[in-house]
């Protein structure tokens, strides 16, 4: 979940800066389809061969229908998936939830969205398109508001779905198309009659295909215009006329215009910007030229050259910059498509994807040992940044039975993805990895430590006492003290959250000895401070529990890190409510939501926007507390548990509730709850930490 304000409302629907051409018809038929408030089709289909613009169409019509749909529009891309059951978590890593149930994915994301009123859009459904018809019955039938807006190569097969076939831009609009992304590229083109008849044949030979007519464009860097169409004209068209011949007269598929334009790129390119072009096609996300270069060199492409001949790529479109971040960049499918077969056809297929786990196994090492440190909050940006390509990585090494990768990487990826807000990527890896059988060591204590961390987030006690007590025997085969006591987090949190707290505080005491280190073990012992707070509190032994807390301060302070740190200022900010100063109450809070946010950690800000709102119920502004409990209600909706079914925390909300409603009135509450509940994630939090800091 982003930290950064989205004033355009909830979803996360891309801004795309580019000119939109043509497509009114198709525009106007979607939002027909839709109705005038989202109250139309369900399910819609937008297919055609790859390059076509389906996508582009797709988020344009997202976007003049998002007023209807005020639980926002959403979209997933899902072309660098894989068929296997990721797909449930891609929805619900673009819904941004950080959803802390043990049930199935599909379950939880019905769950959520069972009252909402959204926009779902699947980007490039073909390469998992059983999974995807699948996922939308099942989501169509359990919430009445949902529409989806699909882009396929062929159509999910579904009842009630509508489809339209999105056929090439006609010449008109061709020719605009090549024109702008021509101007971008040479801003001195002069366009007399000659030109522009250039440009219509050239639009023809490419049949209308937008992505064939950019790749063509792209070429002019290189190449005059005249130039440019004699090349298309000899090699392309040619082409062409052949498929057709080999049909018997029936005019080529369109599909072979795309591939054919792919094909003569590629022959435009020199060897070097090739074999680039095929190993950058095993990355699933974007990438920046170190991770080029890591994975990418070897052999006649050394390492100093891949930075020059990746900038070749980019100035012919084959590589494209990320929108907002210049230094990093991405394929699009079409042509990592033709990318993936060409480095089939080279034989480097299985080498470069080890060459690709290994980077990002080596990503998530240096992570992990690097997490207790003031690069906290960086690390987990990387995280976030990389996730479909350190998953891809998991997938990769998971498919290795036995193999000692797949433990390492599962477990330091496990470890990252439950503390960066994504517990159920690390459930799906690490349960993959424990299924099978491991030799005693490091890497098994970190996996078992990650899996027993998530099961405690979800509030499933029995499956973490279990994996707690298998990590706490295989910390001790290890005769590390630092691990032995990082395992106590699993049993003594345990302790605590059954209620025996003498026993809990005395599991997670610290050994002077051991020195707070800089890496997950380190964190871990952070926790088992931060446990004793806890254990402390709800025992009702404030002056230890404060005592607890400015120590674990002290050692989060001199680590650098932030996510113990913060949930130390909520439990700090609570008993500053509790005892009425509401004036610290509200600073601690700040400072709690402020390190939560910089995380991602979507259970300590709604955590913690429950202790704002109780102590502004009690002692401050009742209209602002009401704003903050829908802003809360609605983060935890996110979680998928409501207060994590916590009795004494959802009689807490109760209270509060009934203390407002007392203190303004039905209506003055409701309406300020209501404009809670409807600011968007990144709103709500700027409202909150904006009045918490009046």
């Amino acid at each position: 979940m982003s930290g950064k304000k989205d004033v355009r409302g909830p979803g996360n629907l891309p801004s795309d800066a580019r000119v939109f051409i043509g497509r009114r018809d198709e525009l106007a038929w979607i939002a027909g389809e839709f109705g005038t408030d989202g109250d139309g089709a369900r399910l819609l289909t937008l297919v055609g061969v790859g390059g076509v613009g389906k996508t582009r169409l797709a988020l344009r019509a997202a976007e003049a229908a998002r007023e209807a749909f005020p639980d926002g529009v959403w979209v997933v891309e899902l072309s660098w998936l894989r068929p296997g059951g990721q797909l449930p978590l891609a929805v619900m890593e673009a819904l941004r939830l950080a959803d802390q149930t043990a049930g199935s994915v599909i379950e939880a994301l019905c769950l959520w969205a069972g009252d909402k009123r959204l926009l779902l859009v699947l980007d490039s459904c073909e390469h998992v398109l059983p999974d995807c018809a699948a996922l939308v019955a099942d989501l169509l039938a359990a919430a009445p508001g949902l529409r989806i807006l699909a882009t396929s190569r062929e159509r999910l097969g579904l009842p009630g779905e509508r489809m339209l076939e999105v056929e090439p831009l006609p010449v008109s609009e061709a020719d605009a198309l090549f024109v702008q992304r021509a101007a971008a590229v040479d801003p001195a083109l002069a366009l007399d009659d000659t030109a522009r008849e250039r440009v219509a044949d050239i639009c023809r030979i490419l049949d209308g295909i937008p992505l064939a007519i950019e790749l063509a464009a792209a070429r002019l860097a290189l190449y005059p215009l005249e130039k440019l169409h004699e090349l298309l004209a000899d090699h392309l068209g040619s082409r062409l006329d052949i498929l057709a011949a080999d049909q018997e007269g029936e005019g080529p598929p369109r599909h072979w215009t795309l591939r054919t334009t792919i094909g003569w790129s590629h022959e435009l390119c020199a060897p070097l910007e090739r074999l680039l072009w095929a190993r950058l096609s095993v990355f699933a996300g974007t990438f920046t030229t170190g991770a080029a270069t890591s994975v990418c060199a070897g052999g006649p492409l050394p390492a100093d050259r891949v930075a020059g001949v990746l900038l070749r790529l980019v100035r012919q479109s084959i590589v494209l910059r990320h929108p907002t971040d210049p230094e990093r960049f991405r394929l699009l499918d079409t042509v990592r498509e033709y990318g993936a077969d060409w480095l089939r056809e080279l034989g480097e297929e299985e080498a470069v994807r080890l060459r690709h786990r290994d980077h990002y196994r080596h990503f998530a090492r240096e992570a992990c040992a690097d997490w207790n440190t003031s690069r906290q909050v960086a690390w987990c940006e990387r995280v976030l940044i990389e996730h479909a390509d350190l998953r891809a990585a998991v997938d990769c090494a998971l498919a290795e039975p036995g193999g000692g990768a797949a433990l390492e990487l599962a477990g330091c990826a496990g470890f990252l993805w439950r503390n960066c807000g994504m517990p159920r990527d690390a459930q799906w890896c690490l349960d993959r990895v424990l299924a099978e059988q491991h030799e005693p060591g490091p890497d098994l204590v970190l996996a078992l430590w990650s899996r027993g961390a998530v099961a405690m987030n979800q509030g499933d006690l029995e499956v973490m006492q279990a994996w707690g007590e298998r990590c706490v025997d295989a910390a001790r085969e290890t005769g590390d003290p630092a691990m032995i006591r990082a395992a106590a987090y699993l049993t003594g949190g345990y302790l605590a959250l059954v209620g025996r707290m003498p026993e809990a505080v005395e599991t997670l005491a610290a050994d002077s000895r051991l020195l707070i280190g800089m890496d997950w073990r380190g964190s871990a012992l952070v926790m088992n401070s931060l446990g004793i707070v806890y254990s402390h509190m709800y025992a009702g032994e404030f002056d230890k529990a404060r005592e607890a807390a400015r120590v674990t301060r002290t050692s989060s302070v001199r680590c650098g890190e932030r996510w113990s740190r913060s949930f130390v200022d909520a439990i700090v900010a609570q008993m500053d409510a509790m005892s009425g100063d509401t004036d610290a109450a509200r600073r601690n809070c700040r400072a709690a939501l402020t390190g939560h946010r910089l995380l991602h950690n979507t259970f300590g800000l709604a955590f913690t926007l429950d202790i704002l709102a109780e102590a502004e119920t009690a002692g401050g502004d009742g209209r602002f507390a009401a704003r903050v409990q829908g802003v809360g209600q609605r983060i935890w909706e996110l979680l998928g548990r409501a207060q994590m079914d916590s009795p004494q925390q959802l009689a807490a909300r109760r209270t509060r509730e009934h203390t407002l409603r007392t203190r303004l009135g039905d209506e003055t509450y409701e309406q300020a709850y209501a404009e809670g509940t409807a600011m968007s994630y990144d709103e709500g939090l700027d409202y909150a930490l904006g009045e918490a800091g009046a």
